[in-house]
Formats: structure tokens, sequence, C-alpha cells
């Protein structure tokens, strides 16, 4: 028999260090848009620049509403569902968009994969939480 507040605190401890890689490939980008803009303008593109600030933004927030869903907050963690539904949609629909540079359309399908990761995590805990 699985025992499941041991289970609850391993899906807590995956969603945490995935919500981790995904600030940090946020943040990276935002760090590589800095070197590639003095490095070779044409690969930092003002489209690149705007969807790396809206993602480093939403990095933050999700990982303030991580931390107080980690805390018992319903209401938080409802949104870290939200965001990371709307994360992964929106971050596949602009890997199609042709204006972005082909290695931030990668880093888009990587974030989407992280964000479906969350999303069903998240999805799977909360049908077997009471």
């Amino acid at each position: 028999m699985v025992n499941n507040v041991a289970t609850g605190r391993d899906e807590a401890a995956v969603a945490s260090a995935l919500i981790g890689i995904y600030a940090v490939l946020a943040l990276g980008t935002v760090a590589a848009l800095v070197v590639l803009s003095e490095e070779t303008p044409a690969r930092a593109t003002q489209e690149a620049w705007g969807h790396a600030v809206i993602v480093a933004v939403f990095a933050v927030v999700l990982s303030l509403r991580w931390r107080a869903a980690r805390r018992g907050s319903s209401s938080a963690l409802r949104a870290v569902q939200i965001i990371a539904g709307v994360l992964l949609a929106v971050n596949l629909v602009e890997a199609c968009l042709s204006f972005f540079p082909g290695w931030m359309r990668v880093e888009m399908v990587v974030i989407a994969a992280v964000m479906l990761a969350v999303t069903v995590l998240l999805a799977r805990h909360v049908r077997r939480t009471p």
C-alpha cells in the first residue's frame, strides 16, 4: 500500500524541482539575450525580448504561488495549475511562430514540456487528495 503522505511529499518535491527548472530557464533566457544583444543583435529580436521578459515575470509569480501552495493554500495551488496550463499552451503556440529565433523556439518547447509535467503532476495530486 502506498503512503499518501509520502507520495504527496514526493510529488511536491518533484513539482518544486520542475518549477525551479522553469525559473532557471526563464532567467537563463534573459541572460542569453543580454549576451546576444552585444555579440549578435540579430538573434536578440524585440519579439524575443518581449517573450523573455514575460516568461521571467511568470517565473517569479509561479514561484511565489507555489510557495503559498506548499504552505497549504488551495487557491495558490489552483493558481499554479492555471499558470502552468497557460504557459504550456502559450509556449507551444509561440514555438510555431517563425518570427522567434530558432534557439528560442527550442527553449519554448522545453518550457512547454516542463509545464506539461507540472500540470500532470498537480492534476494527479489533486485527484488523489480527499
